[in-house]
């Protein structure tokens, strides 16, 4: 299926991402940062990667790979956060660039300082 990003800025996300023709869409809810055995890490970093697994484990589960991702937003706790969750978005999607959108806000638990939503499309 023919899907390019447009406008790639060079850091893991485009200014949009052009789906043609798509036969499946996957719509991934929030993805939180906790583990098979309902824990938390502590750390930003550890929390940031443990979503991305968790985004990749229903992106899998739905026969799809992160090359399908067309959107992705991130909830962020906090702002201080966008170096780190930069940082570690560039490392998990390398040159993969879906649309993207971060949003700094009150997350539902207190313990997660992020959550991840994605759309894919094969």
């Amino acid at each position: 299926m023919p899907n390019r990003a447009i406008n790639p800025t060079g850091v893991a996300y485009a200014q949009a991402h052009l789906v043609e023709a798509p036969t499946r869409w996957l719509f991934v809810s929030g993805q939180i940062p906790v583990d098979a055995e309902d824990k938390v890490p502590a750390a930003f970093d550890d929390q940031c990667r443990l979503v991305w697994r968790n985004v990749e484990a229903q992106l899998t589960a739905g026969g799809m790979t992160l090359h399908d991702l067309v959107k992705v937003t991130v909830f962020l706790s906090d702002r201080r956060y966008r170096e780190a969750n930069y940082r570690i978005r560039h490392e998990i999607l390398g040159d993969r660039s879906p649309a993207l959108t971060i949003i700094v806000a009150d997350i539902y638990d207190e313990a997660w300082l992020l959550e991840i939503e994605a759309i894919a499309a094969a």
